[in-house]
């Protein structure tokens, strides 16, 4: 007998076991149970409870348990279900006071399982375990529910269940943790001594269309009481207010996402203003490599002086705090921005990859420092990423004069899945396809395309300049408020 059947065995055995139980009192609550998490309306519930605490980990909470569930839920029912093809179980003798409504799918891997386990596990990386464990428990009972209301094997529900899991890890490569293991290192400069502790002298720019806390400024204006704090919304020209905060201000904060960020640094480098980073975004990936992830903590670190000086990146006349990227990315944050004020950031993001998946996209055709190449995708960073891939996130330093650069060629057939998946993954196994070093300047251009236009992505915001460019560093030229010690 193969393994293979006697796991099936096993799984019906198993089945035909809690068939025969009778748990008193789980016959009302289980299938009701099940019913509620029938296209994850529970865990959107759930999910909608945790971001109206208006506490920031419980917003991340909810925004990696709903981005796990987009993962895991296609993985399971477009792929999972049709490359198993396995029959539902049969509910022959099957109790019908819990029988629940038994689906037209297939039973191998069970969809309520992968998306119970993914939102929990999602949950559990970001809240305490006040709010994770009971999570967790009422993920446990709806996936024993799909085998006590007789619509699943065990087996479907251990499959789904490592799935959602596995789901929720992948989504640390989309979006890191909230804390950050080794802050990156500045080059130290004079600390400012004759600070207002209660911030007469800043001059606060809050970006109210960066969508992560409608009460951003009341918390600035609290932490911060003699500070200017200037709101901004939708629609108005960020940079120009910036610039215009910066005219007068002894220190410029900028409270937003990293696009934000930028635009501030952008306007601090003009008037020769150190910068204080108030993460108010989604991803704060500035803000976090500096150890800042509190407006409490953004307000300490003004209070105690602490400056440090770090590189900027530099193309076409803007600056990039983080990333500069030409190719598929940009493709993405654009039909991301589409979709994104109907359905939301993360939701967005996995039906534009959808869209570049399905289209007609091809390899840029580039001459990159002379060469010309097929590039699916060139990422530039400021400073040398830790990790490996063309989608890394950690930096040890944030003064170390180089360009971080790595590309995704096309030089045979590489098939656009493969290059999304690679961005996404960590470009694990694409071999000879994946170069990777590093320069104090890139040129890149793009002989084949009417006025050699490229589409560029800079910390997360796009725009088209004119070819050639050179991507260059600006060493040390920022200074910014970190926390000290």
């Amino acid at each position: 007998m193969t393994i293979r059947k006697r796991l099936g065995g096993l799984d019906r055995r198993l089945f035909r076991s809690v068939a025969d139980a009778h748990l008193p009192g789980f016959d009302r609550v289980l299938p009701g149970l099940s019913r509620a998490a029938d296209n994850s309306l529970l865990w959107a519930a759930v999910a909608g409870g945790l971001a109206l605490t208006g506490r920031r980990r419980m917003r991340r909470a909810a925004t990696r348990g709903l981005l796990a569930i987009s993962l895991a839920s296609p993985v399971v029912n477009l792929l999972g279900k049709q490359a198993f093809a396995r029959a539902r179980p049969s509910i022959v003798d099957f109790p019908l006071a819990r029988l629940g409504r038994i689906p037209s799918s297939h039973s191998f891997p069970s969809g309520h399982s992968a998306s119970a386990a993914a939102f929990a596990t999602a949950v559990a990386l970001e809240a305490p375990a006040r709010i994770a464990v009971p999570v967790a428990v009422a993920a446990g009972a709806v996936c024993f529910s799909r085998v006590y209301t007789g619509v699943h094997y065990p087996g479907d529900v251990l499959a789904g269940s490592a799935l959602g899991v596995a789901a929720a890890l992948v989504t640390r490569r989309l979006w890191p943790g909230a804390t950050v293991d080794v802050e990156a290192r500045g080059a130290v400069t004079a600390p400012l001594h004759d600070l207002d502790p209660d911030g007469a002298g800043v001059v606060a720019v809050v970006n109210n269309g960066a969508g992560h806390d409608p009460c951003t400024a009341a918390a600035l204006r609290k932490a911060l009481p003699a500070a200017e704090v200037i709101e901004t919304g939708p629609g108005e020209d960020l940079l120009t207010r910036l610039r215009q905060a910066a005219e007068h201000a002894r220190v410029l904060a900028v409270a937003g996402g990293d696009g934000t960020m930028n635009c501030g640094a952008q306007a601090a480098l003009e008037r020769g203003v150190p910068l204080l980073p108030v993460p108010a975004g989604t991803l704060d990936h500035f803000a976090r490599t500096l150890g800042l992830e509190t407006i409490e903590e953004a307000a300490d670190a003004y209070r105690s002086g602490h400056l440090v000086a770090v590189d900027v990146g530099e193309v076409a006349g803007r600056v990039f705090l983080n990333t500069a990227s030409i190719g598929v990315y940009p493709l993405l944050v654009d039909r991301r921005r589409v979709f994104e004020p109907k359905i939301g950031k993360w939701p967005a993001l996995v039906l534009a990859m959808a869209g570049v998946l399905t289209g007609d996209h091809r390899p840029l055709e580039l001459v990159v420092d002379g060469v010309r190449r097929k590039v699916w995708l060139l990422f530039a960073g400021n400073c040398a990423y830790a990790s490996r891939g063309v989608a890394p996130t950690h930096r040890d330093r944030l003064e170390d004069g180089v360009l971080d650069i790595r590309m995704l060629t096309a030089a045979t057939r590489l098939p656009r899945l493969r290059a999304v998946v690679s961005m996404i993954a960590g470009a694990a196994g694409v071999s000879r396809h994946y170069l990777h070093w590093q320069a104090d300047t890139l040129r890149v251009a793009a002989p084949a395309h009417p006025e050699g236009e490229m589409r560029l992505a800079r910390d997360g915001e796009t725009f088209t300049a004119p070819g050639p460019l050179v991507l260059g560093k600006r060493p040390r030229a920022l200074l910014v408020f970190r926390p000290a010690g």
